[in-house]
C-alpha cells in the first residue's frame, strides 16, 4: 500500500484537510502475477492473473489501516479483471492461460447469476451511467446491465476494443479501436463510443493516433483522447462530434514496448493531468477553458499517472 499523505476529517458543519509526506508502507497483499486494480461503487478489487484470486475491499476501510480482503476465485487463472457492483455481486472475466472468452457475474455466495462467452480476447473494464459495466472484445464490446449481458459487434470482423473509459454522467463508454490483428504495434486513429442504453456503437475518426494511456472522461462525461499530435481532443459522447482540440504537448510517437513511458492522460475533477516524459514535465489543463494553467517540472520522466482526493 502507498500512502499518498492527504486526508480530510469532518469537524462539525465543515471539514479540515491535511497533507503529510507520502510513503510506501510495508503492507503487501500477496498474489501470483498481480494484474488490474479496479475501484467501483465503494469497493476496490485486486485481480491476480497467475492464480485468479480476487481480493475485495471496502475502499473506505483503507483510511483506517490495512483491512483484510474478502477473497473469491475465478474458474481458471488468466489475465483478467473483476468489478464489485453496488449490490455486492461481482463481475469478472473468463479465461485461461491460452485464451479469454467472456465474463460472468456471481453473487455474494459465489453463485453464477449471468454469463456470456461471446467476447474473444476480453480485456479491460469501464463503468457507465446506471451501473452498466463494459469489457472489451476482439470483435466489439460486451456490457452488463439490469441483470443481463449485451454484446455489441464491431463493424469490422476484427475490431479490438481493449481499453475503455466510463463516466457516471454518461451511458456511453469510450474505447480504443484496432483492426490489424497481425500488427506488431498498430497506431489506431479511431475510437469507439458505445451507448449502453441503445446498444449503438459509433466510430470517431481522429486526426492522429493515440495510445492505450490516452483515454479519459471529463467532469460532464465528455470523451477525452490525447493524440500523438500533442492535442487533447474533446468529443461529445452522444453525437461523436469532436467539439474542441487543445494543444498540450509536443508531437510524440508511441513506443513499441508498452512498458516504456509515453504521454499519459489522467483526469480528476475539472482538471486534466498530462505527462510529457521526454521533457520530464506534467501539464495541468483546465478542462473548462482548455488552457494549460500550469506545468510542473518533474525529477525524472514519468510513466503512469494517477491521483487521489484527500
Amino acid at each position: 500500500l502507498f500512502d499518498a499523505g492527504v486526508w480530510t476529517e469532518e469537524h462539525g458543519d465543515h471539514t479540515h484537510s491535511f497533507a503529510g509526506s507520502p510513503e510506501l508502507t510495508d503492507k503487501v497483499y500477496e498474489t501470483d502475477t498481480p494484474g488490474h486494480v479496479v475501484r467501483h461503487g465503494g469497493s476496490t478489487v485486486l485481480f491476480g492473473d497467475g492464480d485468479g484470486r480476487m481480493q475485495i475491499f471496502d475502499t473506505n476501510a483503507f483510511g483506517d489501516g490495512t483491512p483484510e480482503p474478502e477473497v473469491k476465485e475465478a474458474e481458471e487463472a488468466h489475465h483478467g479483471v473483476a468489478v464489485q457492483l453496488e449490490n455486492g455481486n461481482v463481475l469478472h472475466t473468463i479465461g485461461n492461460e491460452e485464451e479469454r472468452s467472456g465474463a460472468k457475474v456471481i453473487d455474494a455466495d459465489g453463485k453464477e447469476i449471468a454469463r456470456n462467452e461471446d467476447c474473444p480476447g476480453v480485456h479491460g473494464e469501464a463503468a457507465a451511467q446506471n451501473e452498466a459495466i463494459a469489457v472489451g472484445c476482439e470483435d466489439g464490446i460486451l456490457y452488463y446491465k439490469d441483470g443481463k449481458f449485451t454484446k455489441v459487434d464491431a463493424p469490422d470482423s476484427y475490431g479490438r476494443i481493449g481499453n475503455q473509459a466510463g463516466s457516471d454522467d454518461s451511458p456511453v463508454v469510450l474505447g480504443d479501436y484496432k483492426v490489424d490483428e497481425d500488427a506488431e504495434l498498430e497506431r489506431p486513429e479511431k475510437v469507439t463510443l458505445t451507448n449502453t442504453e441503445t446498444g449503438e456503437m459509433k466510430l470517431v475518426d481522429l486526426d492522429s493516433s493515440y495510445s492505450f494511456r490516452s483515454l479519459a472522461r471529463g467532469p460532464e462525461g465528455e470523451a477525452l483522447v490525447l493524440g500523438t499530435d500533442g492535442k487533447l481532443n474533446v468529443i461529445d459522447p452522444e453525437s461523436g462530434k469532436i467539439t474542441d482540440s487543445h494543444p498540450v504537448t509536443e508531437a510524440w510517437k508511441e513506443p513499441v514496448d508498452w512498458q516504456q513511458p509515453r504521454p499519459t492522460l489522467f483526469v480528476q475533477g475539472e482538471k486534466a493531468y498530462v505527462s510529457e516524459p521526454d521533457k520530464s514535465q506534467l501539464h495541468i489543463v483546465d478542462l473548462a477553458t482548455g488552457e494549460v494553467e500550469k506545468t510542473a517540472e518533474l525529477p525524472h520522466a514519468s510513466n503512469e499517472v494517477t491521483g487521489v482526493t484527500g
